[in-house]
C-alpha cells in the first residue's frame, strides 16, 4: 500500500478531462489498497501567494504542504499544458514547495574556487527516493510538439530533469494529446485505461 499526494492544477474540478484523470486514478488506486491525499489547488481555502521572491521562513501553508508531501510515497501532479508549461497555479506550487533547502541543497564541486564558484551538484532532500508522477493534457496532436521534442523546455522533460531529479525522485508520466471538448469516446476510454494501469502498477 502507498500513500499518494495528488496535486490537481486545473480550474475545472467537476467536468474537465483532467478531472476524469484524477477521479479515475483515485478510484483505481483505492481499489488496490492505496491511500489518497488530494490537494485541489484552485479550491484550497488558503491560497499560496504568487512566488516572486525567496521568503525565509516560507509561509505556513508551504510548510503544511511539505509535511503532506513528506508523509506520502508518491507525488502526482495533474495539469493541462499552457504555453509549454504546467498551469500557473501548479508551477507556483512547485516554486514554493519544491525549493531548497527542504527539497534539495546545492554543493559546490570545488568549494572556494574562483573559477568554478557555484558550479556543483544537487543533494536531494526530504523527497529523495519517492516517486513523482506527471499527467499532462495537451490541446494539440503529438506531431505539433515534435519541434520541441529534443529540448528540455517541454513540460514533462523540464519537470523530470530540472525539478524531479534535483530532489532525487523517480519519475513516471502520462501525456494526453488532442484533448478537446469533442474528444472521441474511444480515445477517452483508451486514455482512462492508461490511468487505471498506472494506478494498478504502482
Amino acid at each position: 500500500m502507498k500513500k499518494i499526494c495528488i496535486i490537481y492544477g486545473h480550474p475545472n474540478s467537476k467536468t474537465s478531462f483532467n478531472c476524469a484523470v484524477r477521479d479515475t486514478f483515485i478510484n483505481e488506486a483505492e481499489k488496490n489498497g492505496h491511500k489518497i491525499d488530494l490537494i485541489n489547488l484552485f479550491e484550497e481555502k488558503d491560497q499560496l501567494p504568487f512566488y516572486n521572491q525567496e521568503v525565509n521562513p516560507p509561509p505556513q501553508l508551504v510548510l503544511d504542504y511539505r509535511k503532506r508531501l513528506e508523509d506520502c510515497d508518491v507525488m502526482f501532479l495533474i495539469s493541462p499544458c499552457h504555453n509549454l508549461r504546467l498551469s500557473s497555479i501548479t508551477e507556483n506550487f512547485i516554486d514554493w514547495c519544491l525549493h531548497p533547502k527542504w527539497y534539495f541543497s546545492y554543493r559546490s564541486l570545488i568549494p572556494g574556487s574562483k573559477f568554478f564558484k557555484n558550479y556543483g551538484y544537487p543533494v536531494p532532500g526530504a523527497m529523495k527516493g519517492k516517486l513523482g508522477i506527471i499527467a499532462i493534457s495537451y490541446g494539440g496532436p503529438m506531431v505539433s510538439y515534435w519541434n520541441f521534442s529534443f529540448f528540455d523546455n517541454i513540460p514533462y522533460r523540464r519537470i523530470k530533469k530540472s525539478v524531479f531529479q534535483l530532489g532525487g525522485l523517480k519519475t513516471k508520466y502520462l501525456r494526453f494529446y488532442s484533448v478537446l471538448p469533442q474528444l472521441d469516446k474511444r480515445i477517452f476510454e483508451k486514455y482512462m485505461n492508461r490511468v487505471k494501469k498506472l494506478a494498478r502498477n504502482l
